[in-house]
């Protein structure tokens, strides 16, 4: 694959404030790519500056191999060819479902017009409602007609910012996973802004997990989360736990649990105090009376129970595939498959 979109060291400021800082990014053609951060990290700011809404302060960015802003040349947003799918859809209410996904087409025929709209009612499985207007369609039908929109002229890259906010936790998987479908069958360049780990894991193909304005980290969910650069990171992509730890050899740590064997994510001598990040699933606990370990909370889950126990003074996130009660004693078993040290 070559690079659809690329951009080194990116600045932008607002106001005299840094939102964006020496920030670089690069995106191959046909990938799916999630900006994945809690608010104000500048996930949307980057979001505009790729779409020319906002100003490089320094830095580069090129499209298909063009530049389109280096701080001093700026493409406006019209010449760049880039699709756009914000959180409330935007679409004309006082215009029907065809109309809107013909809005966007120019310098054709009305045949070819009538076909594209047609070809892609078809693709996002609406031909029924060519006639509707907006209003009378569910939150996931008018998030396909925004799709079908901004598909119909072949931008070279589409955004979409939290594209998924505003559907029903009911049919939002679902409706992920066919416009996932919907892209790959494309090979739609996508980037979309989500604060949300669950729908950047089923949505896109990497992801760069954002933080004060730079990227902690860029690569596949696997690789982020099972290799997190930074606790950072860890914490951000899944609940964990960390347990105070030695490290007394190449692979194995001293801790409250007896020795655990990790995999160090950075330079850690022998003999130096350190943590171990510990997945509920690297801990599993059952009921025992010969124990010191206690049930402090239980969270159901729905498919299962998730447990806090205190092990020596150390809060650990556990699971079980026991019913257990609060202030039960149990014993510990440590996976130490994946676990990791910082």
């Amino acid at each position: 694959m070559s690079c659809a979109l690329s951009i080194q060291n990116l600045t932008c400021k607002y106001e005299s404030q840094t939102i964006l800082e020496s920030l670089s990014l690069n995106v191959e053609h046909g990938e799916i790519v999630c900006l994945l951060g809690a608010s104000g990290c500048g996930k949307t700011t980057l979001l505009k500056a790729i779409a020319g809404l906002l100003p490089l302060s320094s830095g580069t960015m090129s499209l298909n191999c063009m530049t389109i802003d280096d701080g001093d040349n700026w493409l406006p947003p019209e010449q760049r060819n880039i699709g756009m799918i914000f959180q409330d859809y935007a679409l004309f209410p006082h215009l029907t479902v065809a109309e809107n996904i013909a809005f966007g087409l120019r310098n054709i025929s009305v045949q070819e017009k009538q076909e594209k709209v047609s070809e892609m009612l078809h693709l996002v499985r609406l031909a029924e409602y060519g006639d509707r207007f907006p209003h009378q369609l569910s939150g996931g039908q008018q998030q396909r007609v925004a799709i079908a929109r901004s598909l119909a002229y072949k931008p070279d890259l589409l955004l979409l910012d939290e594209p998924f906010s505003n559907i029903d936790t009911q049919v939002r998987h679902k409706l992920i996973g066919e416009i996932r479908k919907i892209f790959k069958a494309q090979g739609v360049t996508a980037i979309f802004v989500t604060h949300s780990r669950e729908e950047a894991f089923a949505f896109s193909d990497k992801m760069a997990v954002m933080n004060n304005g730079v990227i902690e980290q860029y690569g596949t969910a696997t690789e982020l989360y099972y290799h997190p650069s930074s606790k950072f990171v860890a914490d951000f992509l899944g609940g964990g736990s960390y347990l105070p730890a030695k490290r007394i050899s190449e692979s194995e740590y001293q801790t409250e649990l007896g020795v655990v064997e990790a995999k160090a994510q950075q330079h850690i001598d022998v003999d130096t105090q350190c943590e171990l990040l510990l997945r509920p699933q690297h801990i599993q606990i059952s009921s025992t009376e010969d124990s010191s370990v206690r049930v402090l909370e239980q969270q159901f889950m729905g498919d299962h129970c998730r447990y806090v126990i205190d092990a020596s003074g150390s809060k650990l996130l556990a699971s079980s595939s026991e019913a257990l009660n609060l202030g039960q004693m149990v014993s510990v078993k440590v996976n130490t498959n994946g676990i990791l040290a910082f």
